[in-house]
């Protein structure tokens, strides 16, 4: 097994000051396929002259996290892809164990870094009431002893390491989502075909934790994040439970967004205000049943 046999797929939007680190952190030998969710041809020319095993794919307009990931997905012709995000390092080491845990185990759809990210602790606490927790991400856990692993039934987005064989019959990931629940959507149904998902505590990737972007756009992509965690929220439910249980789960969230918009709107704290109205805003769209449309405005 050798470089040639995998091809790592980025998705980026407006991460100038990001991704430099995580393309540095990458073998130069391996082929990285770098799906730009813009039309910035200055950006393409900047990345491909100063790294020459980086191939940046403009997809002309924002498509979201899934759709453009898609993209790369689809022109990979290596055995293995490895998802990253742009706020992602890998050590030197990282690679080398994907191969080694892959060769090991044998057949498998996802393989994903058991230590998952720095900021971790502070997104469960952030997130804790509005969607699935981390204990019920890796629920049903089954440590494998001999291989130092975890079979698991999810793993998170930032980082995760496709058997591209496995795939055929399961496609990639749903496009309806702009972003959030994807990756859990699509080890989902790995898992309903009985396909295996590990996770491998000797695999080390550092992930910042939503800083893909520049930090000029920190208060617009905050706006979009609230919008987005919402709809995908009651749309991901609603894909796997009905509408009627997807609304009992999300009816509290729902009424106590409405509130906190209107009590925040009459304190005229507009930057709260707009976070609440966002979270409204994105449920109430899910629940009528429109598509994911917010774009951050930058």
């Amino acid at each position: 097994m050798s470089i040639q046999d995998i091809t790592i797929v980025i998705t980026s939007f407006k991460s100038d000051e990001k991704i430099k680190d995580c393309l540095n952190s990458i073998n130069s030998k391996c082929k990285v396929l770098l799906i730009e969710n813009s039309n910035d041809i200055d950006f393409k020319s900047r990345i491909e002259n100063q790294f020459t095993n980086v191939e940046c794919i403009l997809t002309g307009d924002n498509l979201g996290y899934g759709k453009a990931n898609n993209i790369g997905l689809k022109k990979v012709t290596s055995k293995y892809a490895l998802i990253l995000n742009p706020d992602t390092f890998l050590e030197s080491s990282t690679l080398d164990e994907f191969f080694k845990i892959s060769k090991s185990i044998g057949r498998f759809a996802i393989i994903g870094p058991y230590i998952q990210e720095q900021n971790q602790k502070k997104e469960n606490k952030d997130n804790s009431n509005l969607a699935i927790s981390e204990k019920e991400l890796h629920k049903e856990a089954k440590p494998l002893v001999n291989l130092n692993l975890r079979m698991v039934e999810n793993v998170k987005g930032f980082a995760m390491f496709l058997n591209l064989s496995e795939f055929s019959d399961i496609g990639f990931f749903d496009e309806d989502f702009f972003i959030y629940f994807e990756e859990i959507d699509l080890c989902r149904r790995v898992i309903k075909l009985n396909k295996k998902i590990y996770l491998a505590p000797s695999i080390k990737i550092n992930h910042s934790g939503g800083q893909s972007h520049n930090n000029e756009i920190n208060d617009e992509m905050e706006l979009s994040r609230n919008w987005h965690w919402m709809w995908s929220t009651f749309h991901y439910h609603k894909k796997y439970e009905g509408f009627l249980s997807a609304f009992l789960k999300v009816f509290i969230k729902f009424i106590s967004s409405m509130i906190k918009f209107l009590f925040y709107f009459i304190l005229l704290n507009k930057k709260k205000g707009k976070i609440y109205y966002q979270r409204f805003s994105g449920l109430l769209n899910s629940i009528a049943g429109k598509k994911s449309w917010y774009r951050p405005k930058v």
